[in-house]
C-alpha cells in the first residue's frame, strides 16, 4: 500500500457521500429524462448553486451525463431511482451509524439507540428492502445447495421479507414455510408472499427470536443474517432453541459472514463486524469455528460449512 493509495482509500468517503446524498435527495428521479440544475433544485427543494455542484460531482462519478447544461441519468443511475431507491436508503441510514465509529470504539459499543423496533417505519421499510434485494438474488442458490425437495416444514427465523421462505416453497410443492419476525416486518413479508401467490403455503408468525420456544417438528430451521446481530451468548441460546425446534433428522442452517479463526479475514466480514459494533448492542461477525462449537453444544451432528459465492457462507448441523 503506497502513501498515494492510502490517501485515496482514506478519502473514499467523499465519493460515497456524493452518491448517498444523491439517493437521499432523490436526485435521480428529479433528473428524469433530462433537466438543468435550476429545475432539479426546484424539484428537490435545494439551493441551485449547491445542486449544480452536486450534479457536476455525480457526472464525475459516472452516474449522470451533462450536455449544454442539461443533466441525464446514466444506465447505472436507474438502479438508484424509483422503487429501487428504497433499498439504497438503508445505506444512507448506515452512514449515521458509521460516523460514530470512533466514539463506539472508545465507549466499547454502539452510541446510538440500536434497537430496530424503535427506529420507525421508514428505517424498517428501507432495511427490509435492502435485505430483500440481496436475498432474492441469493435464494435460488441457497435452495439448490440445501436440496430442500424432501422437506415438508420449514421455519425461517427472522425471515424478513420472506425471500428465502418463498424460494423454499417454490422449489418444493409439498413444502410449507413459516416466517418468524417482528410485527412490522411480517406485514412487509405478507406483501411479498401474496405477490408470489403463496399465501396458502408460506405463513408469518409474529414473535421475537431472542426469547422463547420456536416451535417443533421442523425439517429445516433456517437462520439467515441474524447471528451477526447477537452476542455470543445470545447465539448459543438461539441455536439451542433452533435445534429444539427440529424434528429428528432435521437441519439447522445458519447463513452469515464467517471469519477465519484469527478474525482478520475475509476483509468484508471483518468490516461487517464493525458495522455491528456501531449498529447493535453486542453483535459481531463470528468465525466458522465458533459456529461449529455452538451447533455441536446444541446437540447437532455432522456440522459442516458449505461454501457459497459471495461474502456469506452456510453452516449446517443435523439433529440425530
Amino acid at each position: 500500500m503506497t502513501p498515494e493509495y492510502l490517501a485515496t482509500v482514506a478519502r473514499a468517503f467523499q465519493e460515497s457521500r456524493v452518491i448517498l446524498t444523491g439517493v437521499e435527495l432523490d436526485v435521480f428521479a428529479a433528473v428524469g429524462e433530462g433537466k438543468n440544475a435550476h429545475d432539479v433544485a426546484a424539484r428537490i427543494g435545494a439551493g441551485p448553486r449547491a445542486t449544480e455542484m452536486l450534479l457536476n460531482a455525480l457526472v464525475a462519478c459516472d452516474l449522470l451525463t451533462k450536455q449544454d447544461g442539461v443533466f441525464r441519468n446514466t444506465a447505472v443511475a436507474e438502479h438508484l431511482a424509483g422503487p429501487a431507491r428504497l433499498s439504497w436508503m438503508h445505506t444512507v441510514h448506515l452512514w449515521r451509524n458509521w460516523s460514530t465509529l470512533t466514539d463506539a470504539v472508545r465507549q466499547g459499543g454502539a452510541v446510538l439507540d440500536p434497537a430496530p423496533e424503535d427506529r420507525g417505519p421508514e428505517w424498517t421499510e428501507a432495511f427490509i428492502a435492502a435485505m430483500h434485494r440481496n436475498a432474492a438474488d441469493r435464494a435460488p442458490h441457497v435452495v439448490h445447495a440445501l436440496a430442500v425437495e424432501g422437506a415438508r416444514r420449514v421455519l425461517d427465523v427472522g425471515g424478513g421479507s420472506g425471500a428465502y421462505a418463498i424460494a423454499f416453497a417454490q422449489a418444493a410443492p409439498a413444502l410449507h414455510a413459516e416466517i418468524l419476525d417482528l410485527e412490522p416486518v411480517t406485514r412487509i413479508a405478507q406483501r411479498h408472499i401474496a405477490a408470489a401467490g403463496l399465501t396458502g403455503r408460506v405463513h408469518t408468525r409474529v414473535g421475537d427470536l431472542r426469547h422463547g420456544p420456536l416451535g417443533e417438528n421442523y425439517d429445516l430451521v433456517f437462520v439467515s443474517a441474524i447471528c451477526h446481530m447477537l452476542s455470543s451468548d445470545e447465539n448459543q441460546d438461539l441455536i439451542r432453541r433452533c435445534a429444539a425446534a427440529c424434528a429428528p433428522g432435521g437441519r439447522v442452517v445458519i447463513q452469515d459472514f464467517l471469519l477465519d479463526s484469527d478474525k482478520t479475514a475475509p476483509k468484508q466480514a471483518a468490516l461487517f463486524s464493525l458495522n455491528m459494533l456501531v449498529g447493535t448492542p453486542a453483535g459481531a461477525s463470528y468465525s466458522a469455528q465458533e459456529y461449529t462449537e455452538w451447533m455441536r453444544a446444541a446437540g447437532l451432528q455432522e456440522v459442516r460449512r458449505v461454501w457459497m459465492a459471495g461474502p456469506a457462507q452456510l453452516m449446517i448441523g443435523t439433529l440425530a
